[in-house]
C-alpha cells in the first residue's frame, strides 16, 4: 500500500491471466505472479465461490488451498496495483462481483464517503480482539465498524548495496545522486506516496495541503523525472533482482521479500520521515457472497493462519496473537517491524479536501505523462 496508518497501497502491477489450476484455484505459478487477473464478470451468485480483490503480495496458492480445504469455498483472487485503480473499478460499477476487498487505510475513508462499504456484523467475526489497539482506533473508522486491518508497514528505498555506497539514508539521496541513478531507479505508481516523499525531503508534511508546498514538491519531482525509469508498484522487483535497477521506492513488505532472494538488496526507512500505512479487509455494500466474506475474514484472523501468511509473504501483521507466534528472526527484523525511533517522523496518509486532491492529481498527470 495506505490514514491513521497509510498506504502502500498504490501497490502492485496487474498480472497476466493464468489457467486455473486443476484444483480449481485461479492462480498462476510464475514467480511474483501469485494471483490470476481475469476480466471482471457480472454477479456470480454461486454460494461456494468467493471473489477477492487484493494486492498481489497478500495472496498465494497455499493460502487459497488451505481456505478451500477448510471451508469448501473456492476463491478467485483478482489483484490491483493502486488504490486509485481499485476505486475506479467500483465507481465504474464493476466491483459488484467482489465480496472482500483490501484497500489501504486512507482508501477505507474514501470508500466510506462513497458509501461503498457494508457495516460489519461484529458478532460474525472472531478474533478482532487480537488486533493491536492502535489499529482499532482509526480516525476514519473507529472500532473497526467497516474494516479489519490485515497488514501494516512503511514506505522506503530498496537498493543494491553492492552498487550504492555509501548507502542512502534519506529521500534527498535521490536528487543528490541523480546522475548516478539515472535510468536505474523507479518510483511507486502512487500519487500520494511519491508526492509525500518529495514533501518530506523539503521538510513539509506527507499530507501537505498548502498549494505552494505542493507546487514546490511538483517542481522538485520534475527535476528528478528524467532519471526515473518508470512509476511502478510491482515491476521493479524483477528488475532490481536482475541488476537492471540499482534502487526502487517501495513498500517494506516488498523490500523484505526481495532481500530474501538477494541479501545484497537492502531496505531503508528515510530518516526525515515516510508514510506509515496499513491495509484492511472490507466487505463492499453489494457483496454477492457475504457468508463467504465472513468466513474469509475469520480465517485470516486465526493467529496461526495470520502468522504463517505474514511470515511466508513477508508483511507486518497488526494481529498481536499472530505476531507472538512469529519466529524471533522475523519479529526482530527492523525492516518489517521498525523501532519507534524510526517511526516517530512517519505519518499515515490521510484523505484531503477535494480541491487539494484535484491539485495533486493535476500535477501527477503532468509528471507521469510528460
Amino acid at each position: 500500500m495506505h490514514h491513521s496508518l497509510s498506504s502502500n497501497l498504490s501497490r502492485r502491477q496487474f498480472l497476466q491471466t493464468a489457467i486455473a489450476s486443476a484444483s480449481g484455484l485461479a492462480l498462476s505459478g510464475c514467480g511474483w505472479t501469485l494471483a490470476e487477473v481475469r476480466p471482471v464478470q457480472g454477479k456470480t451468485g454461486v454460494a461456494n465461490e468467493l471473489y477477492i480483490y487484493t494486492w498481489s503480495n497478500y495472496i498465494d496458492n497455499d493460502l487459497l488451498r488451505e481456505f478451500t480445504a477448510q471451508t469448501g469455498i473456492r476463491v478467485i483472487a483478482d489483484t490491483f496495483d493502486a488504490n486509485e485503480s481499485m476505486l475506479a473499478t467500483f465507481q465504474a460499477g464493476k466491483g459488484s462481483v467482489y465480496s472482500v476487498v483490501y484497500p489501504s487505510d486512507y482508501s477505507v475513508a474514501k470508500m466510506l464517503d462513497l458509501k461503498l462499504l457494508r457495516e460489519l456484523e461484529q458478532s460474525k467475526i472472531a478474533g478482532l480482539e487480537n488486533i493491536l489497539p492502535k489499529f482499532r482506533a482509526s480516525a476514519h473508522d473507529p472500532g473497526n465498524r467497516h474494516h479489519v486491518p490485515i497488514s501494516w508497514g512503511t514506505t522506503g528505498l530498496i537498493y543494491n548495496s553492492d552498487k550504492l555506497s555509501p548507502p542512502p539514508e534519506d529521500w534527498n539521496y535521490l536528487w543528490e545522486n541523480q546522475e548516478k541513478l539515472s535510468g536505474r531507479i523507479t518510483l511507486l505508481n502512487d500519487l500520494r506516496e511519491v508526492f509525500g516523499a518529495a514533501l518530506r525531503s523539503l521538510g513539509y508534511s506527507y499530507n501537505a495541503t498548502n498549494p505552494n508546498e505542493i507546487r514546490e514538491a511538483f517542481e522538485k519531482l520534475k527535476v528528478l523525472k528524467p532519471a526515473i525509469t518508470s512509476f511502478t508498484t510491482d515491476a521493479w522487483r524483477d528488475q532490481l533482482l536482475a541488476g537492471d535497477l540499482v534502487m526502487a521506492m517501495g513498500f517494506s513488505a516488498d523490500g523484505v521479500l526481495v532481500a530474501q532472494q538477494n541479501p545484497k538488496i537492502k531496505y531503508v526507512v528515510p530518516q526525515s520521515g515516510t508514510s506509515l500505512w496499513s491495509d484492511a479487509m472490507v466487505i463492499p455494500k453489494n457483496a454477492p457472497n457475504q457468508d463467504a466474506a465472513y468466513a474469509w475474514i475469520n480465517y485470516m484472523l486465526q493467529p496461526a493462519v495470520a502468522s504463517q501468511v505474514a511470515e511466508r509473504l513477508s508483511f507486518a501483521t497488526p494481529n498481536k496473537a499472530a505476531f507472538d507466534q512469529l519466529p524471533a528472526p522475523v519479529r526482530n527484523n527492523e525492516a518489517l517491524f521498525p523501532p519507534d525511533t524510526i517511526l516517530q517522523n512517519s505519518q499515515g496518509i490521510v484523505p484531503l479536501p477535494r480541491a487539494t486532491e484535484e491539485l495533486y492529481e493535476k500535477y501527477w498527470t503532468i509528471l507521469t505523462s510528460s
